[in-house]
């Protein structure tokens, strides 16, 4: 995708080095936009292999409100492990195990049991906001959809899931923190503002994820896919990740895919993994990195 390939060649060329949270450092610029016409391919990178099915797992887990790695991991889905392992090991539980065993022992264990409550959970991150914000019954995804359907010309289409009264209890703040929907002649676009974008591993997923969504809920409102446009505030590159992003600037962007949804899913709460279908997609080869925690 040449948004997502301008993007890192503007980081590379303009970056300002700056140190971070996590001791990595990064490259980074603050402020820049991208957008993504849903009605020409979904909009899934083509210059490394994107984990679509963790992407679509992580979103189903957002939509039912959950906040605990339990179902991810059960579903081989690992994305959120690190935050819920780093809150293990500065436990009196922590008995030196590999981020590996620790998996394991979530995956194995009830969810019901003592030790997934604990340290499976992440507090109340994007899914408690999205359903319970503020732990005050306000189902913000709810009362999206009903916006759309009974006043699409609301200018107050909005999810948030910064909450500042509840930021400090979160393993990790929200990176994706804003969206606001727009509906126009029979198409539904979303625009998401990002504080902080990792551009090697975490945009990709972003992209893909909230693409996705718009797709889900116009389809449970009736609509077509219109735009995703995805905002940013501080959007970086890792220290680590620059040869990643120089391998993939080498690479040529090949045709984006088509997502097929089940149209049979009239609700949003409904859709299951089998519902989603991506054909034609030709990534190059998968690409690693190390996520910064």
């Amino acid at each position: 995708m040449k948004q997502y390939l301008d993007l890192c060649k503007k980081i590379l060329n303009e970056g300002h080095w700056k140190d971070d949270r996590t001791g990595t450092g990064t490259y980074s610029i603050f402020g820049y936009q991208m957008r993504f016409d849903l009605q020409k391919g979904f909009p899934l990178l083509t210059t490394k292999k994107v984990f679509l099915r963790g992407i679509i797992h992580e979103l189903l887990w957002f939509i039912a409100g959950d906040t605990n790695i339990k179902y991810l991991v059960d579903n081989d889905v690992h994305i959120w492990d690190d935050w819920a392992y780093k809150n293990y090991t500065l436990s009196k539980d922590y008995k030196g195990e590999t981020i590996e065993e620790f998996a394991a022992k979530i995956k194995e264990a009830d969810k019901d049991s003592e030790f997934v409550k604990v340290y499976g959970e992440l507090g109340p991150v994007y899914g408690r906001q999205w359903r319970n914000f503020n732990e005050e019954g306000v189902d913000q995804l709810e009362n999206l959809i009903n916006q759309i359907k009974t006043n699409p010309n609301s200018r107050r289409l909005i999810i948030s899931a910064w909450n500042p009264c509840e930021v400090d209890q979160m393993a990790l703040p929200p990176c994706h923190s804003f969206m606001q929907f727009y509906v126009n002649e029979g198409k539904l676009s979303c625009q998401l503002y990002q504080r902080s974008a990792d551009v090697f591993l975490g945009v990709p997923f972003n992209i893909a994820s909230y693409s996705l969504f718009t797709m889900m809920i116009a389809q449970v409102c009736g609509l077509e896919a219109g735009e995703f446009i995805h905002t940013f505030g501080d959007a970086h590159i890792y220290s680590n990740h620059v040869d990643q992003i120089n391998l993939q600037l080498s690479r040529e962007p090949r045709e984006l895919p088509t997502m097929k949804i089940n149209p049979n899913v009239k609700s949003i709460y409904d859709f299951k993994i089998d519902d989603f279908t991506l054909e034609g997609y030709n990534p190059h080869a998968r690409i690693k990195g190390k996520v910064a925690v």
